[in-house]
């Protein structure tokens, strides 16, 4: 795991340049640095040393050295693909992964993509067609950021290397905090720094002569299909999630595993046989936010060492410039937090860490996958009653019960759904903010929803999450958080091959009677104690909500939404109201007033540097 970045033109005298935006990742790849630099490329690499730990330094040059390659991931299958180059004559300077990159683009060119199983983001700079190719991997693990600055292409695992390129003016993208009011996090291929794009998962891009283009080679559809029986749908998801957690097991240095207490983290341990599995919680905040007793028992059943940690309220607090900053752009879900701070207690011990992630998305996991069922005695009847019963249901008192099922029933799914956050709807961003520039979530997801005519509604829903929120929220938050403590996490739920299989399942295998993630609890019955298997799914809840009632985080979120960049960017009544009415208890706003409060607080870190330390 590693930093890259580089820029392609005119490179003259620019080695302090790169250099700089170098210093910018250093956190994911402490373990060395190195440069190339002609007269047309400059590329940087920060390595995290974990496989071929001696002989696998970047830039990585072919025999020729006429291409050069910088790559942040793993590549689990490179030691098929190595003999298979072997074999067609390509000649190996040594044992890393990152070689077989180099040697599978002579060999296929963009057809090596297909042939990859991992996670990456590479680019390879040609020296003699003096052309760049770079891709990104297909769930979009692993981060790739560019720009153009002055006929340069700049870029960048993280945004805030590419800050450091002279020339490049920063400036609030506001059509991109739009969507990020409703969504969460950062929707769009803009992000939150106007003229900076992130390549998005499954796609590539060449830049040749002035001219950038980018292609989508993948993208990850639902096709619910098989009719087999349990007992064989379950043993083939057994047999494949052990083949992924073999490959993704590869290593020079101690795997390790994050452990909630939840199924997919306990089967990974379970499965993975890694000696040492991390923790967190919040003690005295209720059972809801503090599953490390779980985790505890079930390290204690399989034999393996569990470190734990409380998180109190204070250092959540203190840490979330440092959060804020290392993520780049502004990210409403507030359980990134915890998993910074469970990151920072492994890197203590291990250099690589299993994770979950994938495993809701691919195999049917999020509660609100149960909803289709429970509108179903509403969607019998007509489209026009359905909405003459919704219109009088919201004039109707927000305690009422009820009138947010009567609500959503009369929503098709593309309306009532844009991913696991719905934050803030149309009607309510044109009372937050100053200024309204771009589409309703609902046109910005219709090309999606339109590809997917015939799926159910929960398909719809978790393929939506698939193409959404997975890249946009999971995968964000855990790279930048684990990377901010140079941990790198590996997520065999997202393996190529496992999302084969699980694509096919029927929807009785994914949601059924009130369960979700079906197939995968059968799966891990017989590996893991019944309890575990059925356990209903946390996944890092933060006790935000009680927290804003209380005088010191109400006192700072208030002088916060009274401030002069508040007033920049949103009608600051609208605010105080949604503050006060949290405190009282007339709502629940705590999701709201955090996606707003995350936005301010990055605004301070990238855009008011005075107000906040940054880490060093």
């Amino acid at each position: 795991m590693c930093g890259i970045c580089g820029f392609i033109g005119d490179t003259t005298e620019k080695k302090d340049v790169l250099e700089a935006m170098m210093r910018a990742i250093r956190h994911r790849g402490p373990d060395g640095s190195d440069a190339y630099l002609s007269g047309k490329a400059a590329l940087g690499f920060q390595r995290l040393s974990i496989i071929d730990l001696d002989r696998g330094m970047q830039p990585m040059y072919n025999e020729t050295g006429d291409k050069v390659l910088v790559f942040n991931g793993e590549i689990y299958n490179y030691r098929a693909l190595r003999e298979e180059l072997i074999k067609k004559g390509h000649v190996f300077q040594n044992q890393s992964d990152s070689e077989v990159l180099l040697h599978g683009y002579e060999e296929y060119g963009v057809g090596l993509l297909e042939k990859l199983r991992g996670m990456f983001a590479f680019a390879i700079w040609d020296e003699a067609k003096e052309e760049l190719f770079a891709a990104r991997d297909f769930f979009g693990i692993k981060p790739f950021y560019y720009t153009e600055v002055d006929n340069m292409l700049v870029f960048a695992s993280e945004i805030k290397s590419i800050l450091q390129y002279p020339g490049f003016q920063r400036k609030v993208n506001e059509e991109a905090l739009e969507q990020y009011l409703s969504f969460q996090y950062s929707v769009l291929p803009e992000t939150f720094f106007k003229g900076v794009y992130q390549l998005q998962q499954g796609h590539y891009l060449v830049w040749k002569e002035g001219k950038l283009r980018t292609v989508q080679y993948f993208k990850p559809e639902l096709t619910p299909a098989r009719r087999g029986k349990e007992k064989e749908i379950t043993g083939e998801i057994r047999d494949i999630l052990k083949m992924s957690v073999d490959r993704h097991l590869v290593s020079d240095v101690t795997v390790g595993s994050f452990l909630s207490g939840g199924v997919d983290s306990s089967l990974l341990a379970a499965v993975s046989g890694c000696q040492e599995t991390f923790s967190v919680g919040f003690e005295h905040e209720g059972d809801k936010y503090d599953e490390t007793a779980y985790a505890a028992e079930l390290a204690a059943q399989l034999k393996v060492g569990n470190s734990r940690k409380y998180i109190t309220k204070q250092e959540f607090k203190e840490a979330l410039p440092k959060v804020v900053y290392y993520m780049d752009e502004p990210l409403g879900d507030a359980s990134a937090v915890a998993i910074y701070f469970l990151a920072e207690m492994a890197s203590k011990k291990v250099k690589t860490v299993l994770s979950g992630e994938g495993s809701d998305e691919l195999f049917g996991g999020y509660n609100i996958y149960l909803e289709p069922d429970s509108l179903r005695y509403i969607q019998w009847l007509p489209a026009p009653l359905r909405r003459a019963a919704a219109a009088v249901a919201r004039k109707i008192p927000r305690h009422i019960k009820g009138k947010n099922y009567l609500i959503r029933g009369a929503q098709p799914v593309q309306q009532r759904y844009i991913g696991n956050a719905y934050i803030f709807r149309p009607r309510e961003k044109e009372q937050l903010l100053k200024h309204r520039l771009g589409a309703d979530p609902e046109e910005l997801q219709r090309p999606a929803y339109d590809s997917m005519k015939g799926l159910k509604d929960s398909d719809k829903m978790q393929n939506i999450d698939l193409l959404y929120w997975l890249p946009g929220d999971i995968l964000r938050k855990s790279d930048r958080m684990s990377m901010a403590h140079s941990l790198e996490v590996r997520v065999p739920f997202l393996d190529i091959d496992v999302y084969e299989t699980a694509r096919k399942l029927p929807r009785r295998m994914k949601v059924r009677r009130g369960v979700t993630k079906y197939a995968l609890r059968k799966t891990a019955e017989d590996i893991l104690p019944g309890q575990v298997a059925a356990r209903r799914k946390l996944g890092f809840p933060i006790p935000i909500r009680n927290w804003l009632k209380e005088d010191d985080w109400y006192l700072h979120v208030k002088e916060m939404f009274t401030g002069e960049t508040a007033g920049t960017y949103f009608q600051k009544e609208y605010l105080l109201k949604l503050l006060e009415d949290h405190r009282e208890g007339r709502e629940d706003n705590s999701r709201k007033i955090w996606t707003v409060y995350i936005f301010l607080l990055w605004h301070q870190v990238y855009f008011e540097e005075s107000k906040i330390q940054l880490p060093v």
